[in-house]
């Protein structure tokens, strides 16, 4: 749907801003929600934020907004001029039909374009015939107008706020799921790493000092034994029995009391091989004496 905007004097009109309202106080305070509220108290008249006619006592003057008074038939002031005209009667309905026409305008062409505005732009058509209706007739069809206003910018912005938090959702979502992949990614790395021979004992080394108190000496028999065994390779299986990973676990889902990674993890095979070795040998070296002995452990 294309909407023409009807030219005024920019310098009555304040710049609009593209930021998404973030209340629903901030959403409903809107031009065409000051325009009801001027109306009705038939003390002011606003077109786009500005006021254009000062209404007293039932008489208006015409302020700086020439598009209305052409729209009326009464000449602009000039810019010497020491007062504005007077409007009175059926002249003021016309000039608040004439003001509540640009202010209906102005809401349509910033509009959010998912909201429906099909009833505010029939309202607008209807008060367009003002310069021949009554003063009854215009003053209906600008309550209309102003109401149909008034629910365009309100759902207008409420749709603007609903815009904005899926695009912030969207967003988060977005970020959410970027750092998931760079999590699992540092992870493969991190595993990757320790999956290598170096790094298999060092995590070999620092199991073996925290959880049981082994020091240098025990971890040179076991890396003596290991190196006998797969040479830490976490991949390794012995052909002639199916022995696998590093420890040599037989059969290899024997690891599997420790993570479901077994097969995989070069960590998950160190842990479940010092175990291994701590209940049945007491320490590495015993192990690597037995090891020595009948080329087993």
């Amino acid at each position: 749907m294309t909407r023409r905007n009807t030219p005024t004097d920019p310098s009555t009109i304040p710049a609009s801003s593209t930021t998404p309202a973030t209340t629903r106080r901030q959403a409903l305070d809107t031009p065409s929600r000051r325009l009801r509220r001027a109306i009705r108290s038939r003390s002011t008249l606003v077109v786009g934020g500005a006021a254009t006619l000062a209404i007293v006592g039932g008489v208006a003057t015409l302020g700086t907004q020439p598009a209305i008074g052409d729209a009326i038939g009464l000449p602009s002031p000039s810019a010497s001029a020491s007062s504005a005209p007077a409007l009175r009667g059926v002249a003021l309905d016309k000039a608040q039909a004439a003001a509540t026409i640009s202010t209906a305008q102005t809401v349509l062409a910033d509009a959010n374009e998912k909201t429906d505005t099909a009833a505010l732009q029939r309202q607008v058509a209807a008060l367009s015939d003002y310069r021949s209706m009554s003063s009854g007739a215009i003053t209906s069809r600008i309550a209309s107008t102003v109401d149909a206003t008034t629910q365009v910018a309100d759902a207008s912005a409420v749709q603007d706020k609903a815009d904005a938090d899926q695009q912030a959702a969207a967003a988060a979502a977005a970020q959410a799921a970027a750092e998931q992949a760079a999590a699992e990614a540092e992870a493969a790395r991190q595993q990757a790493a320790a999956n290598t021979v170096a790094g298999a004992k060092a995590t070999a080394t620092s199991l073996a000092a925290s959880k049981y108190g082994w020091g240098s000496a025990q971890f040179r028999c076991l890396d003596n034994l290991w190196t006998k065994e797969s040479g830490w390779n976490y991949r390794a299986v012995n052909p002639n029995g199916g022995a696998t990973g590093i420890p040599q676990a037989l059969p290899g889902s024997k690891m599997a009391t420790v993570a479901a990674d077994w097969q995989t993890n070069a960590t998950t095979q160190i842990t479940w091989g010092l175990q291994y070795i701590s209940a049945a040998y007491g320490t590495p070296c015993a192990a690597w004496a037995h090891s020595q002995a009948n080329d087993f452990y």
